[in-house]
């Protein structure tokens, strides 16, 4: 891309922190890039693609694909050896993008096995880490990404260089680079363990003042109408951030960081139960780069809080529903105890001939760290929209009187139970009950052997796993199965004329192993929030439960979808997502009351389904229905029930249903229910990981004596 086809850093508008972290990064690398969280439309991508205008020009050897830098050559590179001060010539640092759909060969770099194993000799097509060496990887919505991608990913960026070994064959070559990260929470969230890795996170949304909305407007719509216009009249700001960043680039190595605000980074990290010691390594080397940036010496108690509330809020996250952020009260706090109890460091000291300088600040005439100067408005993004939030879910009571045909909302128990003496009124829509504490489940899987995403729940044919057999590859051969192909081979080396000690392999003889794993489905929860489950003890309980397995579906990568069915109808409180977190939310909120419309709530998952099969065939679906058998609403409920379930059994969708009958009157409906959709029925309590052994087993067994049937 062009500069003047990119949108100016300095042209942004607002966006502080996201800019002041991707400039931090471009100071001192080692910092180790920056997630940016954050709703569509708030230039998350704008930013980071013009951060690449701003780093300094990179001096390579001529014709080394890995970009080595001639004044210290990588030794181990795949082009060299390289002569020391060898010829060189410069280029400007380079922004490469990973898809999200890119192939671990794309990433990595591809080995051609079938020259290594006829020939000899290492031909390799470097991938996109080799291309982003001393550069900016970009990697737009990296939730989405594969987990075995991201791991590759992360270990290049940690260790500095990319291994690429296949069937003892293998390359290495130098892989560091500025890593950023873009994603929508909305779409699901990163493992804790993969969160950690990243340096920085910033969380950006768009304003919500008019005024910088439409200044936001108008850049977008000038650039848009002249690339190279626009970015001509920020030229200036740009050349001066530019020469800034390479000034603070070039102070780093003399910034000193004593031992009170290596005290103070400790007390923080301690205090905000920080785990290991990434958090503290990152924080000492922000707050390095901060004082660089600000053009100071010596790190101060300013830069040390600035560093924690970009370093830690995501390294506090223990499990998907946790809300990432920092108590700045408590943070202070903690400064203020930590320099109470240690030495203070000696006041800080600017280069000679320069004032003291505020981190995040800029001089007057010049553009500070967000971009600006000169006059013109705070920079920021071209396209905040303002809708990426979740519409809003009604917790409280409606006052609406309870409709005529729904008796069981009057208590909100079933015939049974105890109502708790004498039978009180109430509204057809029950106050949002809180959900009891969430336990760890027993998988439910999926019967079969499936072909979809990658993850962890049910059985699947994948790139990644133990290898059970070998076929003809078709097209680029990835996973070789070495024992096959010698195999195939071995008959024809008479005929081939070999004569020496080597294989004479040809395409025909190889073959691709074929590997299983798991996959990560669709778990689709179909809960009733009828009147019969209103009791607040029974319900808090049943949210409970959904709350555990939503966590097991986190943990095995599967994407969740949320029905819910009440009073005369069913309703799609969520659409399949990869975003867990979100479900919970509406599960949280979910109100309860009325009749149970039970073939409403299964021909709406009928519905959701059939329509997720055309978007995704791979992804098989588990269905998890979430009531106590229960059919009262509409005309012949339970027959009509019947039929919805056996639409959902002659698709052969893997099916359980949790049972939430209580109290000492049981009527057996879930397990009918269960029969129906030929799935296998579990109560609350059979649910714990401790109480469920052989739940899988028993619906594995169940499936293929169907089939068998």
């Amino acid at each position: 891309m062009s500069t003047s086809s990119r949108y100016p850093f300095t042209a942004i508008v607002g966006q502080d922190d996201l800019r002041l972290a991707l400039l931090l990064n471009a100071v001192s690398p080692a910092v180790g890039g920056v997630l940016v969280r954050g709703e569509k439309g708030t230039a998350k991508s704008t930013a980071v693609r013009a951060l690449a205008a701003l780093l300094p020009p990179v001096r390579t050897v001529e014709g080394c694909r890995f970009s080595c830098d001639p004044a210290a050559p990588d030794p181990g590179c795949p082009d060299g050896p390289h002569p020391a001060d060898g010829p060189g010539g410069a280029r400007a640092a380079r922004m490469v993008e990973l898809p999200v759909g890119a192939s671990e060969d794309r990433l990595v770099g591809a080995l051609d096995i079938e020259r290594a194993l006829a020939e000899g000799v290492k031909a390799f097509e470097p991938g996109l880490l080799a291309d982003a060496h001393r550069g900016i990887l970009y990697v737009d919505e990296v939730n989405l990404l594969h987990d075995h991608l991201i791991d590759l990913l992360l270990d290049a960026a940690a260790m500095g260089a990319s291994y690429v070994e296949r069937e003892g064959v293998s390359v290495r070559h130098a892989a560091r680079f500025l890593l950023v990260g873009t994603m929508n929470p909305e779409e699901g969230e990163l493992r804790p363990q993969l969160l950690d890795r990243f340096g920085l996170t910033v969380e950006v949304a768009a304003s919500r003042e008019p005024d910088q909305r439409v200044e936001v407007v108008r850049r977008r719509l000038a650039f848009e109408d002249d690339p190279a216009a626009f970015a001509g009249r920020w030229s200036g700001e740009e050349a001066g951030l530019r020469e800034r960043v390479a000034a603070a680039r070039a102070l780093l190595p003399r910034v000193r960081l004593g031992d009170g605000a290596l005290r103070r980074i400790a007390a923080v990290c301690a205090a905000f139960e920080v785990d290991g010691m990434r958090g503290d390594l990152v924080m000492a080397r922000t707050a390095t780069a901060l004082a660089a940036w600000a053009g100071r010496t010596e790190v101060a108690v300013e830069d040390v809080r600035q560093a924690a509330l970009l370093a830690l809020p995501h390294r506090r996250r223990r499990n998907p529903f946790d809300a990432p952020g920092l108590d700045e009260e408590k943070l202070d706090e903690v400064l203020r105890d930590a320099a109470a109890d240690g030495p203070e460091d000696e006041p800080p000291t600017p280069p000679e001939g320069q004032a003291p300088e505020e981190p995040g600040g800029g001089d007057d005439d010049g553009p500070g760290p967000d971009g600006g100067g000169g006059g013109r408005p705070d920079p920021g993004d071209g396209a905040g929209d303002g809708s990426g939030g979740l519409p809003p879910q009604r917790t409280e009571d409606s006052g609406a009187p309870a409709p005529e045909d729904a008796p069981e909302a009057l208590t909100g128990a079933e015939p049974g139970e105890s109502g708790g003496g004498t039978p009180r009124p109430a509204s057809a829509e029950q106050r949002a009950v809180a959900a009891g504490e969430p336990f760890r489940t027993k998988v439910l899987s999926v019967p079969g052997l499936g072909a979809g995403a990658a993850g962890r729940r049910s059985r699947a044919r994948t790139e990644h796993g133990r290898t059970t057999g070998a076929t003809r590859p078709e097209g680029a051969l990835t996973k070789l199965h070495l024992t096959a192909t010698v195999r195939a081979a071995a008959p024809h080396q008479r005929a081939r004329g070999r004569s020496g000690r080597g294989l004479v392999v040809r395409r025909d003889d190889l073959r691709q192993a074929t590997r299983e794993g798991r996959e990560g489905n669709l778990v689709l929860f179909v809960v009733d929030a009828s009147g019969s489950m209103a009791a607040r003890r029974r319900m808090g309980a049943v949210k409970g439960a959904v709350l555990s397995l939503l966590l097991d579906a986190y943990q095995r990568r599967d994407k969740v979808g949320l029905v819910t069915f009440r009073g005369r109808e069913a309703e799609v409180a969520l659409p399949p997502t990869s975003s867990v977190d979100a479900a919970a939310a509406r599960l949280q909120a979910l109100p309860t009351g009325g009749r149970t419309p039970l073939a409403a709530g299964l021909l709406k998952a009928h519905d959701v389904l059939r329509v997720e099969r055309l978007r995704d065939a791979t992804r098989r679906p588990l269905l998890v229905v979430v009531t106590d058998g229960r059919a009262t609403g509409g005309p012949e409920p339970v027959a009509l029930a019947g039929r919805a379930a056996r639409l959902h059994a002659a698709e052969a969708t893997a099916s359980v249903v949790v049972d939430c009958e209580t109290g000492p009157v049981r009527l057996g409906l879930a397990g009918e229910l269960a029969r129906e959709l030929r799935g296998n029925a579990v109560t609350l309590d059979e649910l714990r990981a401790e109480a469920l052994t052989g739940l899988v087993k028993d619906v594995t067994d169940h499936h293929r004596a169907r089939r068998a049937a």
